[in-house]
């Protein structure tokens, strides 16, 4: 699984569990509705750490509980999965 689809895995699990449709989602975190399409569409591969703390506000949460998941704390940044550093 990828960086991208563990973000979007993310998002996705925490609007089903809270019923929040994306639009909803952008309008709650002060973002324009594009952006999160972009992210769960998987258009945007590596989303500003900003836009995810934005995200994280709009589902009250902290960016540290936004990140704070299986998936993402047992992911490797190793060399074959960085490709703009």
């Amino acid at each position: 699984m990828t960086y991208s689809e563990i973000i979007i895995k993310r998002i996705t699990a925490l609007c089903k569990e809270r019923q929040i449709a994306f639009n909803k989602l952008a309008t709650m975190c002060g973002l324009n509705q594009s952006t999160i399409d972009n992210i769960v569409r998987g258009i945007t591969k590596d989303p500003r750490i900003t836009t995810l703390h934005h995200i994280a506000l709009g589902l009250n949460m902290t960016l540290a509980e936004f990140l704070d998941f299986k998936d993402l704390n047992e992911y490797s940044f190793d060399d074959d999965n960085l490709q703009d550093v």
